[in-house]
């Protein structure tokens, strides 16, 4: 069996290829990347590392001959998006991979405000319509993310939030990286797995969190969307960064976040790191 990893260089890409490094022979390992220099470790270790981009669609092509399974690492590029997944996807058939997983986010339905959600909605659809064997991973949000707010709740007393009182089940990078992994050497029938840690995390408990860590009270104050992208911004974040976390707070006061599932410990097979330990 051949395994290939899209964006291998990347954040969650790389924590994927050192995660099936472990787990099979490294000839069974085909990793993608736009810079292939960056992968040269894994060159070094015996695994394939060959130049692939979403742009070049035979490229990408000749990049998957000979791969069976193949992790499809959804790209940063908002707005071409779903474009560049229809490529990959496409790519793989043509290149006869028999099965893809996929990395989306948690409910990819309509009504969820997440910005984030019509091209991971369109990128499950097409892939269940391409004929291909097919899991979602569907990823919760990463638990570095509150990181941010948590430090800030820290040095100032106050968490603010526009997630009202919803829950958000936060998984790290690693546990992603690892349940992932645990798909793709296991894949069978076509599945959706929600991918989270162990606790939703609404804005009280990560205020809990803070003011344990600085033994006084944190208080919790809720604004409106259009308050919290604008204070993210005025903390130095990019527009488009603010409006996604403000999105994603959107998407917790709905009850789109908060679903737990025990998919770390089935397919990595351990338990979730509790966002706890990462403050």
């Amino acid at each position: 069996m051949v395994y290939a990893i899209t964006g291998a260089s990347g954040q969650l890409g790389r924590r994927a290829a050192e995660s099936l490094m472990e787990r099979v022979d490294p000839s069974q390992v085909v990793l993608l990347t736009r810079t292939p220099s960056l992968l040269q470790e894994f060159a070094d270790r015996g695994a394939a590392v060959r130049a692939a981009d979403f742009a070049d669609a035979d490229g990408l092509r000749t990049a998957l001959r000979g791969v069976e399974r193949l992790l499809l690492i959804s790209v940063d590029a908002f707005g071409a998006r779903l474009e560049k997944h229809r490529t990959a996807i496409d790519a793989a058939k043509a290149a006869g991979v028999a099965h893809v997983l996929y990395t989306s986010v948690p409910n990819p339905v309509d009504g969820n405000p997440a910005v984030v959600v019509p091209d991971h909605k369109g990128t499950e659809e097409y892939l269940a319509a391409s004929g291909l064997g097919w899991t979602l991973l569907r990823n919760n949000i990463y638990a570095e993310v509150p990181l941010r707010d948590l430090h800030e709740a820290m040095n100032t007393g106050r968490l603010v939030t526009n997630a009202g009182d919803g829950g958000t089940a936060y998984v790290t990078r690693d546990d992603c990286a690892a349940a992932a992994v645990g798909a793709l050497v296991s894949a069978g029938d076509d599945a959706a797995v929600e991918v989270s840690g162990l606790t939703a995390y609404t804005p009280y408990d990560l205020a809990r969190i803070a003011a344990a860590k600085i033994g006084s009270e944190v208080e919790v104050v809720q604004v409106d969307d259009a308050a919290y992208t604008a204070s993210l911004i005025g903390a130095g974040l990019p527009h488009s960064l603010a409006e996604l976390l403000s999105a994603f707070g959107a998407s917790a006061r709905e009850g789109y976040l908060d679903t737990i599932t025990t998919a770390v410990q089935d397919l990595a097979g351990y338990a979730p790191t509790p966002l706890e330990t990462l403050v």
